[in-house]
């Protein structure tokens, strides 16, 4: 993007002054994001939404527009958009559609942590979002990416890859296909159907949470695009996945990636932090949907790979496949303690 580009994007929004500085943010792996400086140090976010990732960009911004209201309290920080000059939450530009919103000051965010600290406010900060939105109503919500976390649907996809792979790339993700058969095999236990809906962030990795740089408090939750109903254990599995390993999520030394117990426990106890936010059923549900969320990030990655990189941002040709290997073993050290995991979480929650 050219600074005339950028500076034509802007004018479409409520904003006063003609000059911008912006400089591009790189750890989303979706849609492209610029943080933008007007010419009174004011800061903001503006972010070109990727229209063949999300097809129905109007239900996508409804449901943010949704849930914002809700989520604002002394202990979480509030996040807002800026109006176009129509009133309007976002803008189709040259065939693209921007949005733009407040900068929380201060903040940062991190992909992994080795601290207890970060752990704990990770888990204090979901449970807060959940709470927040419990009372609203569900059906107000639309499936902007529907069956996003539906195991039969990523499993179908990925044999339709599969079957349509060029057998240069099926010989070399061999160890991983095989991987995936035995995965799914573990997953056939866990049942939805005593779970209660639950309005979801549905992408709630460490890197989505954002953190104060002064007090390592949890802020708030970003990257709301995948706001929409599901269930409890989405959002405690994907946090698991990227809070409990300190490993980065391509690492391809299966050696480093670990399960840390000590951040595992330092996470539910900032999850307990919301009392009496979870069912029991949704409490026996926690452990197997540690080992669900990665596996199903993992399979995703390896049908991507399969379909040549067509979804995720890659820097290199295997990367899916790197990511789809590291995924899966932390799925396998999840697994193995699974039995740790129920008994803490019985205990604490």
């Amino acid at each position: 993007m050219t600074q005339h580009q950028i500076t034509s994007i802007l004018k479409a929004f409520d904003l006063t002054g003609d000059e911008f500085q912006y400089t591009p943010l790189t750890a989303g792996l979706i849609n492209d994001t610029f943080l933008v400086t007007d010419v009174e140090n004011r800061q903001f976010i503006l972010q070109k939404i990727n229209e063949k990732v999300f097809k129905n960009v109007d239900v996508l911004m409804r449901n943010i527009g949704l849930a914002l209201p809700h989520l604002s309290a002394p202990d979480y920080a509030t996040i807002t958009f800026i109006n176009n000059n129509n009133g309007e939450n976002y803008i189709k530009h040259n065939g693209a559609f921007w949005r733009m919103m407040t900068f929380i000051p201060n903040s940062t965010t991190y992909n992994t942590t080795t601290h207890t600290t970060i752990a704990f406010e990770a888990g204090r900060i979901i449970g807060k979002f959940h709470s927040l939105l419990a009372p609203v109503p569900k059906n107000l919500f639309k499936d902007t990416l529907p069956k996003f976390h539906n195991l039969d649907h990523r499993t179908k996809a990925f044999k339709q890859a599969l079957d349509a792979a060029e057998p240069g790339k099926v010989a070399i993700a061999k160890y991983a296909i095989q991987q995936a058969t035995i995965l799914l095999k573990e997953l056939n236990h866990l049942n939805d159907q005593e779970l209660p809906v639950r309005i979801c962030h549905n992408d709630t990795k460490l890197n989505n949470i954002l953190f104060s740089k002064t007090s390592d408090k949890a802020l708030c939750l970003i990257d709301l695009d995948t706001i929409m109903k599901g269930y409890f254990y989405y959002d405690f599995g994907d946090a698991i996945r990227t809070v409990v390993n300190t490993a980065p999520e391509d690492e391809k030394e299966h050696d480093n990636i670990v399960f840390n117990e000590n951040l595992f426990t330092a996470f539910i106890d900032g999850l307990a932090t919301q009392p009496h936010l979870l069912t029991k059923a949704e409490k026996e549900s926690l452990a197997l949907g540690a080992v669900f969320m990665p596996f199903l990030h993992g399979l995703r990655a390896l049908t991507d790979y399969l379909n040549n990189n067509i979804y995720y941002k890659v820097t290199y040709e295997n990367q899916n496949l790197d990511r789809c290997l590291s995924l899966f073993s932390f799925a396998e050290k999840a697994l193995e303690h699974k039995n740790k995991m129920t008994d803490y979480i019985l205990n604490k929650l």
